[in-house]
């Protein structure tokens, strides 16, 4: 269900998520407030709208219990654990080197592994009991059988594939149903280690390696550099994987610290990516799999992100422990398993425990409709996604979910309604085609009578026209308006579009325009942006439906011109150039006549095609864009006389003047700010020390 179009880099989004959830905590702790819905949570639950904002919303899980001990059992640095879907725990107690076995009430059912276990990091367990453990300091796999008793070990592939300078360090494990394991090792950059239990183990190679990232600079640069330099630059090679996880279908789930959005991958069994998150998390700890075909991530401070199976993010919520050991909140979370009853567990190795949260309803009814749209569903996945609109209708998931399950129903106009609401263009899209035929199809024939009415009218007119002059009054009147002096100077920016050169000549020499027409046609410029702005098609509009900020708008395109013509009047006079401030000005103005033109024309279009054919906007605004760039550039040449060479350099002089005058402004912003500050804090003491 993603929007690949409406996806961007959130990294600010997420920021600002991590920032406000901490800022609720501290509020929270400080005041000992709370709202009624949010009683028992010390943190905030937020999400993204289909803007990339983020927005809180209802809690989605409640703090429920905190496991502190397996029966009697201190547990001492543990790094992972896992649950089977009868509730039974398997805890890696890594500091005491053993597996602890408890139920979900944590009583201790049993423990092993006391005299084996080196240095274990990392636990699978299968439905039938067998446990396979990553013992990093014993660089081996060891495996136990449901009693406890060590039946079998993998160490180092013996074979030259593997790598001869590669150790075997395993930290993570997941096991498939026919018994292959997959191992993240540490310092293993080439993936994960893919080992078959045939012939007391087989290397089957590295499965999904991750991507190195190199910019075109960077392999330029590479490519000049001696091998000795090359030798010294720092490596790029790829990341290791930090943890992964496995479903029911053999789908590997992995998370990878500083991947941006590679941090979260799904990989199929040919190691391909089929997820793109929206969002992403930079220090991620672990990754669980749902059972409503979503995905949990939880971060080393304790925020846990809850995605659909295409990554896009439903919940943020948790947070760091601020030393009061709240219940909800992780000072280092290390693993997150979900169980069989949707409740979320993590462990927390600083505090040696397990954090368990419970789905509020508001999420049990999200996750029954994940789960009925995922399998097809889409009539009775209705009925929930109904109670979650009726308990939060901005929620954007469900109003995307919503008007996809329409959709699949072929009521067109309703699934436009919540397509519009969630911000889902594909959707929208593909909603308003359907719309559009369906219209196209009844009116058709009306359409075509229509045009040839209009075509026959025209022959008529023309014919009267020729014989009776009926057209006389309308041409002198046309004619008599044109001889006003504004209006012709407005019109010849038509011939200024054609004619640049001449154009120019006729703007510096034989005043053709004034400072009053250049104006008006700024004012058409201004109004034309505003309007394709915040009233273009839907599909193209790149600003929050009802958000209007029309005078920043219009200040900034003030600002810019003034700007750019001041720096390059500035320049031209400086490099003898002949052009008056005004002829400039006016040239300016004048060169943004494909702009006036075209616009309206795209701003209607924009209403009325869908993503298949958006390559008709896209190519107006390119065409109208190039033909402003084209003109401004012959104008600064015309206008004052220079050469090509001369206009380059011109160019580029007033590119660097605009540059060095935005930082002088940034400068006097931030002096001024400090200014006003050291005043502000001496009129603050000054007022103090009166009062007292």
């Amino acid at each position: 269900m993603s929007n690949k179009r409406t996806r961007k880099k959130h990294n600010a989004a997420v920021a600002a998520i991590l920032a406000l959830t901490m800022i609720a905590g501290i509020i929270l702790t400080l005041t000992g407030e709370v709202m009624t819905v949010r009683a028992d949570t010390p943190y905030n639950t937020f999400t993204v709208d289909g803007y990339g904002s983020v927005s809180a919303t209802q809690t989605a899980y409640l703090p429920y219990e905190t496991i502190t001990k397996i029966g009697e059992e201190a547990m001492s640095g543990p790094t992972d654990f896992t649950i089977l879907d009868d509730g039974t725990i398997y805890v890696l107690d890594s500091g005491n080197r053993r597996v602890l076995v408890s139920n979900l009430e944590g009583e201790y059912l049993g423990s092993f592994g006391e005299d084996v276990l080196a240095g274990p990091r990392g636990i699978y367990v299968t439905e039938d009991r067998t446990c396979y453990v990553a013992d990093r300091d014993a660089k081996l796999v060891q495996v136990f059988d449901a009693d406890g008793r060590l039946i079998n070990t993998y160490g180092r592939p013996d074979v030259p594939m593997y790598g001869e300078t590669n150790d075997f360090l395993p930290l993570k494990i997941v096991v498939n149903s026919s018994g292959t394991m997959y191992v993240i090792c540490e310092s293993n950059t080439n993936g994960i280690v893919e080992i078959s239990p045939v012939d007391g183990g087989t290397f089957l190679g590295y499965f999904g390696t991750n991507a190195t990232n190199s910019s075109i600079l960077t392999i330029i640069w590479r490519a000049i550099l001696t091998d000795a330099q090359r030798a010294k630059m720092r490596s790029n090679i790829p990341s290791t994987p930090d943890n992964m996880a496995i479903d029911e279908k053999g789908i590997i789930y992995t998370v990878t610290r500083g991947e941006e959005n590679d941090t979260l991958k799904r990989l199929n069994i040919a190691g391909v990516n089929m997820m793109e998150p929206d969002t992403y998390e930079q220090v991620p700890a672990a990754v669980a799999v749902g059972n409503h075909d979503n995905c949990f991530i939880v971060s080393q401070q304790g925020f846990i992100y809850e995605y659909n199976n295409e990554g896009e993010l439903l919940f943020v919520f948790g947070g760091k422990d601020d030393g009061q050991q709240r219940i909800g909140l992780s000072t280092k979370a290390e693993a997150i398993q979900v169980g069989s009853d949707d409740k979320l567990y993590v462990l927390d190795s600083d505090k040696a425990q397990i954090q368990v949260f419970e789905p509020t309803e508001f999420t049990g009814y999200l996750h029954e409709a994940l789960y009925l749209f995922s399998k097809g569903r889409y009539q009775e996945s209705k009925v929930p996604l109904t109670q979650v609109l009726t308990m939060n209708n901005l929620f954007d998931y469900a109003n995307m979910a919503m008007g996809k399950a329409l959709y699949k129903e072929e009521d067109y106009e309703g699934a436009l309604r919540y397509a519009r609401l969630s911000k889902d263009l594909d959707t929208y899209s593909d909603a308003f085609w359907e719309i559009r035929n369906n219209w196209l199809r009844r009116h058709l024939t009306v359409i075509v009578i229509m045009i040839l009415l209009l075509v026959a009218l025209n022959a008529v007119i023309r014919q009267l026209d020729k014989r009776r002059h009926v057209l006389d009054g309308p041409r002198a009147a046309l004619s008599k308006l044109g001889e006003i002096r504004l209006i012709r100077q407005i019109r010849y920016v038509f011939y200024f579009m054609r004619h640049p050169i001449d154009g120019c000549y006729g703007i510096k020499r034989e005043g053709r325009v004034s400072v009053l027409s250049a104006n008006v046609l700024l004012a058409c410029i201004m109004i034309l942006y505003v309007v394709n702005k915040y009233f273009c098609g839907f599909l193209f509009k790149t600003v929050r439906e009802g958000s209007y900020d029309v005078l920043s708008d219009l200040g900034l395109i003030l600002v810019v011109l003034v700007l750019v013509v001041g720096c390059n009047y500035l320049m031209c006079t400086i490099n003898d150039g002949e052009g008056k401030l005004k002829d400039i000005y006016c040239s300016f103005i004048y060169s943004f006549g494909p702009y006036i033109v075209l616009m309206p024309f795209i701003i209607l279009l924009s209403h009325a095609v869908t993503y298949n054919e958006e390559f008709f906007v896209d190519f107006g605004k390119f065409i109208a864009i190039t033909w402003v760039a084209v003109l401004i550039v012959i104008a600064i040449r015309e206008i004052n006389n220079y050469t090509v060479g001369e206009t380059v350099k011109i160019i580029l002089l007033t590119l660097f003047t605009i540059l060095i005058v935005c930082l002088l402004a940034f400068i006097l912003y931030v002096l001024w700010a400090q200014v006003f500050d050291f005043l502000q804090s001496v009129v603050r003491e000054a007022v103090y020390r009166i009062g007292s």
